[in-house]
């Protein structure tokens, strides 16, 4: 067992009934506060985009909010620019939005129009893989702009959720599944 694998044994919880009751979160902020552990999940995250091959990458892109966290100093490590992939309403200029379904409830992501260039391969990062519907939004909003999705990376995936079904052409990795 790698030291990453000690420190989410200690550090990520399980917290029941959260946010609706039926769900049981994983709370990577224990994990993120701790400076080793932070440290070592953007190297694992950037040795796992590195073994995986799969291309260029211009751009990495983050899901709100958690995806920021992972999605900026991961595109630090690999030397190239970084774009938030945000809620409805907290961008400024040109947007596309697409709205999807949640388990319980609909939402919607925007990316400014300008911030990804037709062509550009996108590496996109979340925190945690769940049902998938909010990595396959975030996936058809840079595609919408032109954007190469060159694969999905995450800290977390929840394979009994079924979230790959959602990303049919596209790679996935997870450095942990739950």
């Amino acid at each position: 067992m790698s030291e990453l694998d000690d420190l989410m044994d200690l550090r990520v919880r399980t917290i029941d009934g959260w946010p609706v009751p039926g769900v049981q979160f994983r709370d990577i902020n224990p994990l993120l506060a701790d400076a080793r552990g932070l440290s070592l999940v953007i190297g694992a995250l950037q040795h796992d985009v590195t073994a995986a091959q799969w291309g260029r990458i211009d751009l990495v892109a983050g899901i709100e909010a958690r995806g920021f966290i992972l999605g900026a100093p991961l595109a630090a490590a690999l030397g190239v620019g970084f774009v938030p992939v945000r809620k409805q309403g907290k961008l400024p200029g040109s947007l596309r939005t697409v709205t999807y379904d949640l388990e319980y409830g609909t939402a919607s992501l925007e990316l400014q129009v300008d911030a990804v260039l037709p062509g550009m391969r996108v590496l996109l990062v979340d925190d945690v893989l769940a049902t998938g519907g909010t990595a396959a939004a975030a996936v058809s909003l840079l595609r919408s702009v032109g954007a190469q999705v060159a694969g999905f990376v995450t800290l977390i995936e929840l394979p009994v959720l079924g979230g790959r079904a959602a990303l049919p052409d596209v790679a996935v990795r997870a450095l942990r599944a739950y």
